[in-house]
């Protein structure tokens, strides 16, 4: 599975991605790293990135996540990953249970308030407002509040996954159990 937690700058997706990988043990990728050098650039002048700057580093970040998929390899993501249309992009042709969002979400003083306290090494503090007049909610995604401690950001993650993995896996058991129903020939356990 990947999971992959989105929002804007400053909402701990890097640091909130770092902790849950390694309590999952599981793949860490931070989406920032798959940026060109002219889209660094950009962002570290305060210019925000346009659709078709996104594309090839969306579909870079894609191709990725296929590579893990395939090798069943389980991942944590944390990228912008803004708009539905990133999003879709990101996971065209997944099945449903190989991936999952999760918005990370505080109040813009909050975050204005964390980004004066970090240094990253090309995103500019000034794009937070056309970061969030960009985001687009999904009404079918995880919202986790970063407005408390990273580590309660954190247990809601691993709480949300754990009630995931119990649903598919009681889906998994009801489907075989219609399918034992359906064909008397196949042996039920």
């Amino acid at each position: 599975m990947i999971l992959i937690l989105f929002g804007v700058t400053g909402a701990g997706k890097t640091t909130i991605g770092r902790r849950v990988a390694a309590r999952l043990g599981w793949r860490f990728e931070d989406a920032d790293d798959y940026h060109s050098i002219a889209n660094r650039r950009k962002m570290r002048s305060g210019t925000p990135l346009t659709d078709e700057d996104r594309e090839p580093w969306l579909n870079l970040l894609h191709t990725r996540m296929q590579e893990l998929i395939s090798r069943r390899e389980d991942a944590v993501f944390a990228c912008s990953a803004l708009k539905q249309k990133y999003r879709d992009l990101l996971v065209a042709g997944f099945e449903a249970d190989q991936a999952r969002f999760a918005l990370l979400y505080a109040q813009r003083a909050l975050l204005v308030q964390r980004i004066q306290k970090r240094r990253h090494p090309y995103m500019n503090p000034y794009l937070l407002d056309s970061q969030l007049a960009a985001l687009e909610v999904p009404a079918d995604t995880w919202r986790i509040s970063v407005s408390g401690t990273e580590e309660q950001a954190v247990e809601q993650l691993l709480r949300n996954l754990q009630l995931l993995r119990s649903s598919q896996l009681a889906g998994k058991v009801s489907e075989q159990e219609a399918n034992c129903e359906d064909d008397q020939h196949k042996p039920c356990g």
